[in-house]
């Protein structure tokens, strides 16, 4: 069974991308239907304060070759692949507009207390295993482990992102674009078959704050000195963006990932969050290991959730100490990190077009004559 507290399917969303384990960990979870949207042409700016734009490197561009999608495509690719599955006394079940409210277990059952949060109405159900991948603010954690101050680090750090109507004005359908200050940044990401999405991050010690009063007038007050007209754009596309994501960042740390019947994965267990570029990678490799392991040890659970914790553990730490380094290149945090960034942009700009020259002159060189 599957209990999800929306009303209804989420779909549509903001850029996502897949590494090589993404890819690898959805065709073993049988994503036959993942719509990939990768830039089938176009180029990456980056935007200076006079208004001028220059070639940089995009997210795509990174080691490892992510793939590019939306949020929903994932969604919808695992929709798709359950479908199937909700056929007959076997099936899946979905309950749509439901929350958990009270977990209680023994060494043999685990009772949950769920609410339909359009009623109200509240009933008992028993598993035999509860599994929470509800996100950063996990209700499953916060009954099953403990309050969320107890494993949220803060990054003193916003995000908000959602799809664009449109393109920016003077750039191509496909093109991605980048507007970084100390402390602030504007993404915008070209996607194949789709407008861009959008995405505005900046640093602040006061997190409490970022959430009073109206969203869009704090963000056009933190970027209002970039004036760029593509900022303008993304900024004027925020209020008809009513699915957008406005959140602070963080990090979930936690000693265990189990307690008995019950277990968190995804974001509520380890949010590698936004910066690491590594969320759904991650999300879905612990699908996929944690199948494999329930499915080799289906009489003893407790074995299956430490061998599937001991296999992921070393993956996701690796990746919660990258996510600070790329931080830098989402939004650098001060004016030294922005020069070192720049400079790092610049060089790696100019070691791809060397190699694309190269390339270019041996393709173009006669063939030698063979004697």
């Amino acid at each position: 069974m599957v209990i999800e507290r929306a009303p209804r399917r989420r779909t549509g969303g903001y850029f996502v991308n897949l590494m090589p384990e993404g890819m690898n960990a959805a065709a073993d979870l049988g994503l036959d239907h993942l719509h990939t949207r990768d830039p089938e042409r176009g180029t990456t700016w980056v935007l200076n304060r006079r208004g001028h734009r220059r070639p940089a490197l995009s997210w795509l561009d990174l080691p490892g070759r992510p793939t590019a999608m939306v949020r929903g495509d994932v969604e919808a690719a695992l929709w798709n692949a359950m479908a199937g599955r909700r056929q007959g006394e076997d099936g899946v079940e979905v309950r749509l507009a439901t929350a958990p409210l009270e977990i209680v277990q023994d060494d043999s059952a685990v009772e949950v207390m769920l609410e339909d949060v359009s009623s109200g109405a509240r009933y008992r159900e028993t598993f035999g295993l509860v599994i929470g991948a509800d996100g950063l603010r996990s209700t499953v954690r916060r009954l099953a482990f403990g309050p969320h101050e107890r494993f949220m680090t803060s990054w003193n750090a916003m995000i908000c992102a959602f799809g664009l109507p449109e393109q920016a004005p003077s750039f191509g359908a496909q093109d991605s674009l980048i507007s970084a200050r100390p402390g602030r940044a504007v993404w915008v990401f070209g996607l194949a078959d789709r407008a861009p999405t959008a995405l505005l991050t900046y640093c602040t010690k006061d997190i409490d704050a970022q959430f009073a009063g109206d969203r869009t007038e704090r963000l056009r007050a933190v970027f209002h000195d970039m004036g760029h007209p593509a900022v303008r754009h993304v900024l004027d596309a925020l209020p008809q963006a009513p699915d957008h994501l406005f959140d602070s960042v963080h990090q979930v740390k936690m000693d265990r990932w189990s307690t008995g019947r019950v277990m968190v994965t995804g974001a509520a267990a380890w949010c590698l969050n936004l910066f690491s570029g590594m969320g759904t990678t991650a999300a879905l490799r612990g699908g996929a290991e944690l199948g494999r392991v329930l499915r080799e040890r289906p009489d003893d659970i407790g074995a299956a959730l430490a061998a599937w914790e001991a296999g992921l553990r070393p993956f996701v730490a690796t990746h919660q100490r990258m996510a600070r380094l790329k931080h830098q290149w989402f939004v650098p945090t001060n004016r030294v990190l922005a020069g070192v960034r720049a400079l790092a942009m610049h060089l790696a700009v100019n070691a791809r077009r060397a190699v694309t020259e190269a390339r270019l002159l041996r393709a173009a060189a006669p063939a030698p004559d063979l004697l």
